[in-house]
């Protein structure tokens, strides 16, 4: 099976935010975000594996800077990391000041897919060869979530997490 850098799996969605789209402070709603989030990250997962995919998890939502009635919002996707048939993807969300073209970081979201056949069964996907200093960042990160997420889903014992192990208590440490 054939590797694929992030690059090859960028998606990206601009949308400006509608009266429609916000909630009584004029900010947008939560699940707006997050329905545009699982979108954009399903397409690049799809680009990543040439297949369906289906969301297993939103790992990671952060709701760092409100997002306001008006304002141009930005979703890139980039596939992170990939697994036996589970890919991560990093979404970053900006906002444009239309006025100065300037994009400021407001939110980011960890999401986890599966790529599936025609029946619903799982599948392998291709790995991923990260390049920039980011996606090196983000691909090693990416175990030590993967992990942690299956501790807690209870599907994984927690003395089977080496990366875990390795960063709470050193790599001398570990059996």
């Amino acid at each position: 099976m054939s590797e694929r850098n992030p690059k090859d799996t960028i998606a990206v969605a601009t949308h400006i935010v509608l009266p429609n789209d916000t909630n009584f402070h004029n900010n947008l709603f939560g699940g707006r975000l997050m329905s545009w989030i699982d979108i954009i990250a399903s397409i690049s997962a799809r680009r990543h594996c040439n297949r369906e995919v289906v969301t297993a998890t939103i790992n990671h939502l952060s709701f760092d800077k409100p997002i306001k009635l008006g304002d141009t919002v930005t979703l890139e996707a980039k596939v992170s990391r990939a697994f036996k048939s589970s890919m991560e993807i990093f979404v970053d969300v900006s906002v444009e000041d239309f006025l100065t073209g300037e994009k400021i970081k407001a939110n980011e979201a960890i999401t986890t897919f599966v790529a599936v056949d025609q029946h619903g069964r799982t599948i392998e996907v291709p790995k991923v060869v990260p390049e920039t200093d980011e996606e090196i960042k983000r691909y090693g990160g990416a175990l030590r979530r993967r992990q942690l997420s299956l501790i807690l889903a209870k599907k994984m014992n927690p003395n089977e997490a080496t990366e875990l192990k390795a960063l709470f208590f050193g790599e001398e440490n570990i059996d």
